[in-house]
């Protein structure tokens, strides 16, 4: 006689927390949604408007540089 084995889970309330942790409320759900979309476009903004404004920043700056000396490595 072939004997089975059953192995169960570990800790408590396994099918009632496993449903509250795949279904979050609809409201934490969107925030979730929209702060990951928010960073992302931040992401994105910041890596391409970052030298940009350093050279603004530059031009504004006393004395005045030229484009090409705020651009040359010298």
């Amino acid at each position: 006689m072939a004997s089975r084995v059953v192995v169960k889970g570990k800790g408590k309330g396994g099918k009632e927390r496993r449903l509250a942790e795949e279904r979050p409320s609809s409201t934490a759900k969107c925030v979730k949604e929209w702060s990951t979309w928010t960073l992302k476009k931040a992401k994105v903004a910041v890596h391409y408007g970052f030298i940009p404004l350093i050279i603004i920043i530059g031009m504004n700056s006393d004395p005045k540089p030229q484009l090409y000396q705020l651009l040359s490595p010298v």
